[in-house]
């Protein structure tokens, strides 16, 4: 026999081997349960607790730069979008936001469960401008109710995390937080809660056009006001006193020192709030809370805050 011939009958031979081989794993695979487990799908992306993802939002926060007020055409489209997604009108509010580079996306809270639309400003968020204009966040679960209102984020420390507890705590929420630290923009134009130029400003006459309360979070230097924890205001109107009752009340029962600025003369009152005399003008419940810094340093302090703060907006959620 040749040489080629002999080397054709080895290499159809073991060929023939490897495919016995084969087909004998393929058969022990099958009697043993299949094919082999597949890996465990990605678990949620922290960009889906939303405590985190405004977080991350507010970090780069600087008390230079990083704001420019907006035009009355941009401040329109905002409004106007926002005023199309409290309407329940998702493809419209999307439609507007693009004429200003702005986002739409759903957003779930891991830790509530919770669906929320995220107005978010795209320009900023790839890197090519930033404008400081801030995020809505819409509760999707439900119609919107009531509103909590964060203009000083990373200035008033850590406030932006507690308008992120306050809003999963209830259902029919809608958070409006500023874009820039209050000293970022010339001449005060970023200090929001005393300018009606702001997207914060036009977007929260909205929800006060509709009769929507609204409790706004400051935080002040614990040397500021010595001995006390909390300031509860109603601002320059009286519609939400019984509204400031009940939260100083929960407030009170988890040990906190409160100025009661609707019944006292108290500091901090937050009479020359502009979202405050937008309220009062249109006979709307509005809540100016000030909390001091060690109340807002202790992570379990804040958290029971959100708590007491919640008591309220539970009964606002209601129909």
């Amino acid at each position: 026999m040749s040489a080629p011939r002999t080397w054709l009958i080895t290499i159809a031979a073991l060929c023939g081997a490897l495919l016995s081989l084969c087909v004998v794993l393929a058969l022990v695979s099958a009697r043993s349960g299949g094919a082999p487990p597949t890996a465990p799908g990605p678990r949620p992306s922290p960009s889906d607790d939303l405590e985190q993802r405004i977080s991350r939002f507010t970090a780069g926060f600087g008390q230079r730069g990083g704001y420019r007020t907006p035009t009355d055409r941009e401040r329109r489209a905002f409004t106007g979008a926002v005023t199309h997604l409290l309407d329940g009108d998702p493809e419209a509010a999307r439609a507007g936001l693009t004429e200003i580079d702005f986002t739409l996306r759903t957003v779930t809270d891991a830790a509530s469960g919770r669906r929320y639309a995220e107005v978010a400003d795209a320009a900023s968020e790839s890197g090519h401008t930033t404008r400081g204009w801030g995020r809505v966040y819409v509760d999707l679960d439900g119609p919107a109710r009531w509103s909590v209102q964060v203009p000083h984020p990373v200035a008033d420390a850590r406030t932006e995390l507690l308008g992120a507890r306050v809003l999963r705590g209830a259902t029919g929420g809608v958070l409006v937080l500023a874009g820039a630290h209050r000293d970022a923009g010339e001449d005060g134009a970023a200090d929001v809660a005393h300018r009606e130029d702001s997207v914060f400003h036009a977007v929260v006459d909205e929800l006060t056009r509709r009769n929507l309360p609204g409790v706004q979070l400051h935080g002040f230097a614990d040397e500021s006001f010595r001995g006390r924890d909390a300031v509860v205001s109603t601002g320059r109107g009286d519609s939400a006193v019984a509204d400031a009752e009940q939260l100083t009340a929960a407030l009170r029962r988890d040990g906190l020192d409160v100025c009661t600025a609707y019944s006292a003369p108290c500091k901090l009152a937050g009479r020359e709030n502009e979202q405050g005399r937008t309220a009062a003008d249109r006979r709307s419940r509005f809540l100016h809370v000030e909390l001091n810094k060690t109340v807002r340093g202790d992570d379990a302090r804040l958290h029971r805050a959100a708590a007491s703060i919640t008591t309220l907006t539970e009964r606002w959620s209601r129909p």
